[in-house]
């Protein structure tokens, strides 16, 4: 499936026709519901208004799409997603999204606990599930398409896509009320000739941070952690694509961060054929003027095209299907103890379901190799254990265009 066809007041245009929008418009002063044709009957979506008229699907529907449509969205529940959907994750309308989190966007200068006698509790809160910073990086990562691929995105992938669409993701988010858009910086592509237009950007971006009657406020700065200086003062966490701004943070810290974090820190340096990034995502504050000091940290591992990955045994994997230009999607481990319960990636092109590929690395524990083998079986999935050679992958069967092998050739030979 190239382009996504719908039907708009009872004539069906392709997402790329100049004509859509106008018909985009009509159906939206009508209240009609356009359909998504990917599947027989088509299925309802909405008409969302942004810079321009939006075909998004109908919340609860994106499993009623066909795998292969970019409006397909697995069940919440083979993701660390589904733990946060209702308590951490609410959506109050269509497309707008409150996430619930356990960091707050304000530092209040000598608060202390007051001191007092005890006293009998007068009521029992329940507790509720609340979103980390990992969590955050994985919802806007998923919401912004980069946990998906398709063979269009090869050599598209860049710093530009990345700045683009998380910003993107983040103005239909709000967190403790504010829109997240205004509290997330992603850095621009540095450029030698835009570094000072860029620079300028930057600062007002962060500009949100000025202290106000004795209170810091917080952003987050989101981005592929390049390296870390120790200097006399601390140290100086630097970001890729942002030369010119660093993060600061003490000794403790960053040390802190390296012990949490260390496995990750040393998968760039693994023996692998491909290359890992790892992606930081820094809750900062003002330190002084115009320094941002790291409040609280998180990182995850990506593959070179930034997909999200919860380990580097996950590579071979989607190496072999990036290579063999199949559509996955990567399922995120948001805030889930571990990701074992859930498929390594979720196959698009093999049928009208979209199959399950699980991954058993032999450094797992005998614990997460339980749960790993148990969730392929009862998905009657695809399993490779990869101290053995990887099993050849489900055929392709594109909607209507019949199936084909890794080669790419159809039933009677043809490419």
């Amino acid at each position: 499936m190239d382009i996504q066809r719908f039907t708009v007041t009872g004539i069906e245009y392709g997402a790329d026709d100049p004509a859509l929008q106008a018909a985009l418009a009509k159906a939206h002063d009508a209240q009609e519901r356009p359909r998504c044709l990917c599947v027989s009957g088509g299925v309802e979506m909405y008409i969302a208004r942004h810079r321009q008229f939006v075909l998004k699907r109908m919340p609860g529907s994106g499993m009623r799409h066909h795998p292969e449509c970019p409006s397909y969205e697995p069940d919440a529940q083979q993701s660390g997603l589904g733990e946060l959907v209702g308590e951490a994750v609410l959506e109050p309308t269509p497309g707008s999204f409150e996430l619930r989190v356990n960091f707050p966007w304000m530092r209040v200068a000598g608060r202390a606990v007051p001191k007092g006698e005890p006293q009998d509790p007068a009521e029992v809160v329940v507790a509720r599930k609340r979103m980390s910073l990992r969590a955050l990086m994985h919802f806007l990562f998923e919401r912004a398409g980069l946990n998906r691929w398709t063979p269009a995105m090869q050599g598209k992938r860049n710093q530009g896509v990345l700045h683009k669409y998380l910003l993107e993701a983040a103005e239909s988010v709000t967190v403790r009320g504010l829109s997240l858009s205004e509290r997330l910086y992603v850095p621009e592509p540095f450029s030698e000739e835009g570094r000072e237009g860029a620079a300028s950007r930057r600062r007002a971006k962060l500009s949100v941070l000025h202290p106000r009657n004795g209170q810091s406020p917080l952003a987050i700065a989101l981005g592929e952690f390049k390296a870390c200086d120790t200097t006399a003062l601390g140290c100086r966490v630097w970001i890729k694509h942002a030369p010119d701004a660093p993060l600061l943070a003490d000794a403790r810290t960053w040390g802190r961060i390296e012990r949490t974090f260390g496995a990750l820190l040393e998968a760039r340096h693994a023996d692998t054929n491909q290359r890992v990034r790892v992606v930081m995502a820094a809750l900062i504050r003002a330190r002084r003027e115009h320094t941002y000091e790291i409040d609280a940290a998180s990182m995850m591992l990506t593959s070179e095209h930034w997909i999200p990955l919860d380990g580097v045994h996950e590579l071979d994997l989607l190496g072999e299907l990036v290579a063999q230009r199949r559509r996955f999607l990567k399922p995120l481990r948001y805030d889930a103890r571990t990701a074992a319960a859930f498929p390594n990636a979720l196959l698009l092109d093999a049928g009208t379901k979209a199959v399950p590929l699980h991954v058993v690395s032999a450094f797992m524990s005998a614990k997460e190799r339980a749960i790993k083998e148990k969730s392929a079986q009862a998905a009657d999935g695809w399993i490779w254990r990869n101290d053995e050679p990887m099993p050849q992958l489900p055929v392709t069967h594109h909607p209507g265009g019949g199936r084909r092998d890794a080669a790419g050739r159809d039933g009677a030979g043809r490419t």
